[in-house]
């Protein structure tokens, strides 16, 4: 018999079955999420019955949600949060105890009880936060050669071969998206003519027309994989903040502190429950702090007021940001806030000589500051710069006390990108890099504002200091005496005494010198008498 024969006393029976054994979701159900930052996390809602329902949060976990963001192409899942954390729906209920292995392609082949048959409200919808869209299903996005993961020339994965993308048509909405598929917060500057380099493969992508409001790439108009007329000259880049996702703050640098991340809008602290120095390590990375020191627990850096994000993470240390680490979901924890987690990092060291810079002064101990970072030389804007800055710089590059610090590019202009902004050095630092400052690339500035150092010059060698004392301290002694002869003329000297053959006061030859000797004798006294 049809299934379409059956009475409504066999549609009984078969609700009964899927109650016992558990039913599929629909094979042509839809699938959608909404209210949340983009079309990849959200409430989420299925199709049925020409209605929209939600899920309840019974059951409901990382690998349900990992089913989710397979379906709708948005990545991995990141977290399956419950409690309506995006909201309560207003529609029906329709699934519960949902049942997947996280392996599934879609919804409908995970078990679950019957539509709309579970007794749950809406204050337990559940929720899924996925990684974004990739450029398509098989394809990847990055950015190389910069100072982090969110700076650098863009790229992308096609026919398992990485490849550039074109500056033609490149513009601020086309960056947007790249940092918003990459998790990187808000676009810094759109980088072209090879900024970050000359890419040495295929150029995939030309002509890109993003409108900037796509969650990914593969989203926005562009020409066809392969289709191009450009040289790898024009290789397009992209500078994000990444501020927006991560932050080390309480300590006197940017790259000490308590680690905080960003998450639904709100910043919140990390658990030390796992807590070790890979996952320092990858933090120090992530922020363009050198290497991981310590991976220090316990609040020592305080304990925060904030929601408590992130506990057990799992890095293995070659993660290029946090959120690649295993963890469990988003604000899912048995923490209090006396067990928050903190980093220590090296600090990116820009110490060696090569690596910072005084240049277009009158010599090496003047001019606009420079610091070399990724191969690429850049300035620092002068938002909160000061004298206190200024000793550093000339600290650092041994150019003795700081005399000037100059706003507004007083030696002109920089050309390349703004490195360094908002540095707030207490004066004692040894380097640069040891002051607090925006990370690197974080700006809002333009080279008008670029900052500049005037230094005393090179410290000298204690040889030479005393060379130089000497010779002040005997002008000084020789000043009233030179002053005295220049304003009355040279004293009129007597008959010299001539000493020879051992005759004193009598005139004749000298046998050790073979000449006469004449001894002005009385000369200092006339000196006295005279001035």
């Amino acid at each position: 018999m049809a299934l379409r024969d059956w009475g409504a006393g066999n549609t009984a029976l078969l609700v009964l079955l899927g109650w016992l054994g558990g039913l599929s979701v629909s094979e042509h159900a839809q699938l959608r999420l909404v209210n949340g930052s983009s079309r990849c996390a959200g409430r989420v809602e299925v199709l049925h019955n020409q209605q929209w329902g939600t899920v309840c949060d019974e059951g409901w976990d990382l690998q349900d949600a990992e089913v989710v963001c397979r379906q709708l192409g948005c990545g991995t899942a990141l977290s399956a949060p419950g409690l309506a954390e995006f909201g309560e729906g207003s529609g029906s209920i329709w699934l519960a105890e949902v049942n997947c292995t996280g392996t599934e392609a879609a919804l409908s082949e995970c078990r679950a009880s019957p539509w709309g048959g579970k007794n749950c409200t809406h204050r337990k919808d559940a929720g899924v936060d996925c990684s974004g869209l990739t450029i398509s299903e098989h394809t990847q996005l990055r950015l190389v050669n910069g100072p982090s993961r969110c700076a650098g020339r863009v790229e992308v994965l096609h026919d398992q071969q990485w490849g550039a993308v074109c500056n033609h048509s490149w513009d601020i909405n086309d960056a947007k998206v790249v940092c918003r598929q990459l998790a990187c917060g808000a676009v810094l500057s759109v980088s072209d003519k090879a900024w970050f380099g000359e890419g040495s493969h295929s150029i995939w992508l030309d002509e890109i027309n993003c409108t900037g409001t796509e969650a990914s790439l593969t989203e926005c108009k562009a020409g066809l994989w392969g289709d191009h007329n450009c040289t790898h000259e024009e290789d397009a880049g992209v500078v994000c903040s990444e501020r927006s996702q991560l932050r080390l703050v309480n300590s006197q640098s940017r790259c000490t502190g308590r680690v905080e991340v960003l998450h639904n809008q709100q910043w919140g602290t990390v658990c030390d429950h796992s807590w070790d120095l890979r996952d320092a390590r990858v933090v120090c990375r992530q922020l363009g702090c050198g290497t991981a020191l310590s991976a220090p627990g316990r609040a020592q850096f305080g304990q925060g007021s904030d929601p408590i994000w992130l506990n057990d993470v799992h890095c293995t240390g070659t993660e290029a940001a946090i959120t690649e680490c295993r963890a469990k979901p988003w604000g899912v924890h048995n923490c209090m806030h006396g067990e928050i987690a903190g980093v220590v990092c090296s600090g990116l060291s820009i110490s060696e000589p090569a690596q910072l810079q005084l240049v277009n002064g009158p010599h090496r101990c003047a001019g606009r500051v420079e610091v070399f970072l990724s191969q690429q030389w850049g300035t620092v804007c002068d938002d909160d710069w000061d004298f206190l800055d200024a000793r550093v710089v000339c600290k650092q590059l041994g150019c003795g006390m700081a005399s000037l610090a100059p706003h507004n590019a007083h030696f002109g202009r920089g050309s390349h990108l703004i490195w360094l902004n908002h540095v707030n050095c207490t004066g004692t630092e040894a380097a640069l890099s040891e002051c607090r400052a925006e990370p690197w690339g974080v700006h809002d500035c333009y080279h008008g504002e670029d900052a500049s150092v005037v230094c005393s010059g090179p410290a000298m060698p204690l040889e030479v200091w005393l060379l130089r004392s000497a010779l002040v301290l005997l002008l000084l002694v020789s000043a009233p005496i030179i002053t005295c002869i220049l304003e009355k003329g040279a004293p009129a000297l007597p008959e010299p005494l001539r000493t020879g053959n051992g005759s004193k006061g009598e005139p004749g030859e000298d046998p050790a010198m073979g000449e006469e000797s004449v001894i002005y004798a009385n000369v200092p006294s006339l000196l006295r008498e005279m001035c």
